[in-house]
């Protein structure tokens, strides 16, 4: 079996089909993770894509809730398999629901240790834009992604009815 070469790359507004199709494959919401594409038009998916490219270059906060994200895709051989975004600070809000980061792997590419892979890349790019620690909010049901968390370093700060509360220093 040969190495595989896996590689991080920002969202850009001209991202094209391979990423649109990666994202209709990931359900339209998992886990409290939304993938944005699935029963989106192509043109509703480039549109999509702009408004992440701006909000990624976004200072403060927008409607009184929207913070800066940056989205980021996973490939592994120049083919996408998964995509994480990065939340450059937090509301009150979104401390209790949403954390800095969200992360999702291609079903068809699950199994193969790509989400502790890919958490390990976001944190990189985190600390790159500023971000001291990362907060992630687990469903508790989702237990695939509370070990990607653990295996990165993270401690369960608080577990609710819903969620693991999971901190990252950076």
């Amino acid at each position: 079996m040969r190495p595989t070469f896996l590689e991080l790359r920002k969202l850009g507004p001209d991202d094209g089909r391979d990423i649109y199709e990666m994202l209709r494959e990931i359900p339209a919401e998992e886990s409290g993770f939304e993938s944005p594409a699935n029963g989106k038009s192509f043109d509703e998916y480039k549109l999509w894509l702009q408004k992440c490219d701006q909000s990624s270059k976004q200072v403060g906060i927008v409607n009184g809730w929207k913070v800066p994200q940056t989205v980021f895709w996973l490939y592994e051989d120049g083919r996408p398999v998964g995509f994480g975004k990065i939340r450059h600070f937090l509301t009150d809000a979104l401390r209790k629901g949403g954390g800095n980061v969200g992360y999702a792997v291609r079903p068809s590419e699950r199994g193969r240790g790509l989400g502790t892979k890919l958490l390990a890349l976001l944190i990189v790019e985190a600390r790159k834009i500023g971000v001291e620690s990362l907060l992630l909010t687990v469903r508790n049901g989702n237990t695939a992604s509370i070990r990607v968390a653990l295996a990165n370093g993270g401690k369960i700060k608080k577990v609710t009815e819903e969620r693991h509360y999971i901190r990252i220093d950076l």
